[in-house]
């Protein structure tokens, strides 16, 4: 039978927060136009990732969940430093990222208000582009160069020892560690035997993968050699994550993190090796017996997980192409046995947003790879730099595996807006001498400052000098 809440968006009917998280939210909200633009990101990580996103504030039928409140403060404070300043809120300019990720919220957003034609749609879609467009503007004006990507990777790290000690706590009593915030069961699932620890997120899948995607982001760190204590803490805490959701896609993720790190050697020959992978591919499908897809089945490391279930989920997406093409579909729940559960962020894209925001969610993920790609042929001989964004498109790759098994919908879908940034940033200068241009080094100027053509020279006078 179909949960009746999954019929239309889901959601609480009423406020459901704990006073706990009340009280940090409003320290949070506080914090971000009191504190210097590169320590905001400390409460405001802290809150997106701690806070359970089962707290819900209603407000005149407003979902306000913890993330959204943070992305809510953040546009409030863009909007304040445009108004009273004539600087560029952005340390560059707008990219190939950011047009790609408007355009797929947008169209995400209209596509889900032309299948359900009711107010309540728009209600609902207005706050899924005020968290979109809120917490990845907001990031992006908070994360602005390596010193900002690596301050946001040791913040990662303290927030996955802290979900990791939770995860081991429920282990141990098979209670939740953060239930006095609110927002999460207060005894840990169980399947197989094994108790599913979730931390602070709404289940033990995203739980895992979130570690597991940041397993490669923490290989960053230990290489840089600025805080391996740290990086330490932040691997052993990313696999115990991982282990103690005792769930395969967080395995398969993780181990999708490993075979990238092993890929470093062929580098630079990941072009032809993407085009070897297309008749590969074709023919394992001439051996099996089954659709390739059938492989998710098969992918079962705990013999406990619901591969059979994913594996029909791919089946019946693409034998139902013509029910969600357009602007997606009401009728999933009814392709056949629990069709309603999306644990696919490729599925549930398509019958969310059709064809069209499906086809930009890889396009994302196509201009994430080609931009890091583009950055490490610019830095090709600096070794240290090359890892920097060969280990960033290892993160991405392992988000890539993880989106087979599961769709994100609590704090990982920050996480994954956060690595996006992550990537804005990284690549923002990534360039030879003769591509770089004025407006690659555009920043915030004070009133007295040079002009910002005699700035730019400078800058690029000192680039090329390097």
């Amino acid at each position: 039978m179909v949960p009746q809440n999954l019929y239309f968006g889901g959601g609480a009917s009423s406020t459901v927060i704990s006073p706990v998280a009340v009280g940090l939210l409003a320290i949070i909200f506080a914090l971000i136009f009191v504190l210097p633009r590169k320590y905001v990101l400390i409460p405001v990580l802290f809150g997106a990732f701690l806070i359970p996103q089962g707290n819900v504030l209603v407000v005149a039928g407003a979902h306000l969940m913890p993330s959204r409140v943070i992305a809510l403060g953040g546009l409030l404070l863009l909007v304040w430093v445009r108004l009273s300043s004539r600087g560029f809120l952005f340390v560059s300019r707008l990219n190939s990222m950011d047009v790609v990720f408007s355009l797929w919220a947008i169209c995400h957003a209209a596509a889900f208000i032309l299948l359900w034609k009711s107010s309540d749609a728009m209600f609902n879609q207005a706050g899924f582009l005020v968290s979109s467009f809120g917490m990845y503007f907001f990031l992006r004006y908070l994360i602005r160069d390596e010193s900002d990507i690596y301050r946001v990777i040791k913040i990662l790290a303290i927030l996955v020892a802290i979900n990791a000690l939770g995860m081991l706590y429920e282990q141990v009593t098979r209670q939740n560690l953060f239930d006095f915030l609110g927002g999460v069961q207060y005894a840990s699932a169980m399947r197989g035997g094994y108790i599913r620890s979730q931390g602070a997120f709404q289940h033990p899948i995203l739980a895992g993968v979130f570690g597991a995607t940041l397993m490669p982001l923490f290989v960053l760190l230990w290489k840089t050699k600025r805080s391996r204590m740290l990086a330490v803490v932040g691997l052993i805490s990313s696999t115990v994550m991982v282990i103690t959701s005792f769930s395969s896609t967080p395995v398969l993720a993780y181990a999708a993190g490993i075979v990238g790190i092993c890929f470093w050697p062929m580098r630079k020959h990941m072009r032809p090796l993407r085009w070897e992978l297309i008749p590969g591919l074709a023919a394992v499908q001439l051996i099996m017996r089954a659709p390739l897809w059938d492989l998710i089945d098969r992918a079962d490391v705990f013999k406990v997980s619901s591969g059979h279930q994913r594996a029909m989920l791919v089946n019946n997406f693409i034998r139902q192409f013509g029910d969600w093409w357009l602007v997606g579909t009401r009728n999933n729940a009814y392709w056949g046995t629990e069709m309603w559960d999306t644990s696919n962020q490729y599925v549930q894209e398509g019958e969310s947003g059709g064809l069209l925001a499906f086809a930009l969610l890889i396009a994302i993920i196509s201009v994430g790879f080609g931009r890091l790609g583009d950055a490490r042929k610019a830095v090709e001989g600096d070794r240290k730099r090359e890892w920097f964004f060969w280990l960033l498109g290892v993160a991405l790759f392992a988000n890539v595996t993880a989106f087979f098994g599961v769709s994100y919908w609590d704090q990982t879908q920050v996480a994954w807006i956060l690595l996006l940034v992550l990537i804005c940033a990284a690549t923002a200068k990534a360039k030879k001498p003769d591509q770089v241009t004025e407006s690659d080094f555009r920043t915030e100027l004070p009133d007295d400052a040079p002009s910002l053509e005699v700035t730019s020279v400078v800058v690029r006078g000192c680039y090329e000098s390097q």
